[in-house]
């Protein structure tokens, strides 16, 4: 691999998780860049940045240049990339050699989105780059071994997209990707907030609902939270209680779009491979899948056991970076 830094990179809609060989995952930050409307200077990246949104004056934009899992932003994705990859890549070996990276892509994608995926890193200072698909890289971050010849199925719920891949012998068998993730659960919970209550809230209070009292399965006791917006009727401040329950009836709609393409995933899988997986049973990962009850729900709807990986938010990150040690093997590489 020469003597450049291996890197692995989980490039995703909420969140940029960057996996070095021999440290494991060294950065976690918000997929956001904040910028100066007027003079397009970039003022801060990632963490800094996501906590302006929402708060800033008309002349400072915070960007999220990733949207539903590709790249809406191709100028602003490459300042992001840089920027977070200059973070881990320091020192004397950076100065005279660039990283070789693998980046994740959504398992349905173009080709001219898989050409900004490349080109973006390229740009942000790597040698050489590898795409590898979203499942794949979850899957081994899981710590299952794709080599084998027997079904696996995946379930990885990002921000932007959720990939579903039933994995043989390195490849995808069958696989799916939907527009729908964590960014989805929460635009479902202030569409529920505003039409039930009339108030409405912000991204960050919708994200701490989902987080704190969200969930895809009745839970055993019942929560609430209180919550800040505004009455769209009066225009003033307005708080209110939200409980666990309506939590329930306001992401309905994207969680059962998630089990429907589980559903159909599955139809579609041959069975000897459909045998292995009733075995081993369904894995989630991605940072949506600590969703409260989805592997309850996804378990009680298909009759299959599901279990939720040891590390579901770091495994597409450590997945892309393990891949390179396993390059030989398989083919879901693609430079």
């Amino acid at each position: 691999m020469g003597l450049g830094m291996n890197i692995g990179i989980d490039l995703g809609t909420a969140s940029v998780l960057i996996y070095v060989h021999g440290k494991g995952v060294v950065l976690n930050e918000p997929s956001v860049v904040a910028v100066h409307a007027r003079t397009g200077k970039v003022l801060a990246v990632g963490e800094s940045a996501a906590l302006m949104m929402g708060r800033t004056p008309d002349q400072v934009q915070a960007i999220r240049p990733l949207k539903d899992g590709v790249i809406s932003d191709f100028k602003v994705t490459e300042i992001m990339l840089k920027a977070l990859i200059s973070r881990v890549h320091t020192g004397f070996l950076a100065r005279y050699f660039k990283p070789t990276i693998v980046v994740c892509v959504p398992s349905v994608i173009t080709s001219v989105e898989q050409k900004a995926v490349e080109d973006a890193c390229k740009h942000a200072g790597a040698k050489v780059v590898y795409l590898i698909r979203e499942p794949i890289a979850a899957a081994i971050g899981a710590g299952i071994d794709i080599t084998q010849a027997s079904g696996s199925i995946i379930v990885d719920i990002g921000g932007g997209t959720t990939d579903i891949a039933v994995i043989s012998l390195c490849e995808s068998v069958v696989d799916s990707s939907i527009r729908v993730g964590g960014d989805k659960f929460d635009e479902a919970i202030i569409k529920f907030i505003r039409r039930k209550h009339n108030v409405l809230i912000g991204e960050p209070t919708a994200e701490d609902l989902k987080i704190n009292i969200g969930c895809a399965y009745p839970r055993e006791e019942e929560l609430s939270m209180e919550v800040r917006g505004r009455n769209l009727i009066t225009g003033m401040p307005a708080t209110l209680t939200i409980t666990s329950t309506e939590m329930l009836e306001a992401l309905e709609e994207p969680v059962s779009q998630i089990f429907e393409a589980v559903h159909s995933v599955l139809e579609r899988t041959p069975p000897e491979l459909m045998a292995d997986i009733s075995q081993r049973g369904i894995v989630l990962t991605g940072g949506g899948a600590q969703l409260y009850g989805l592997d309850r729900m996804l378990a009680a709807k298909v009759g299959i056991e599901v279990n939720l990986a040891e590390d579901p938010v770091s495994c597409v990150a450590i997945g892309t970076g393990l891949a390179l040690n396993i390059m030989d093997e398989f083919n879901a590489l693609e430079g």
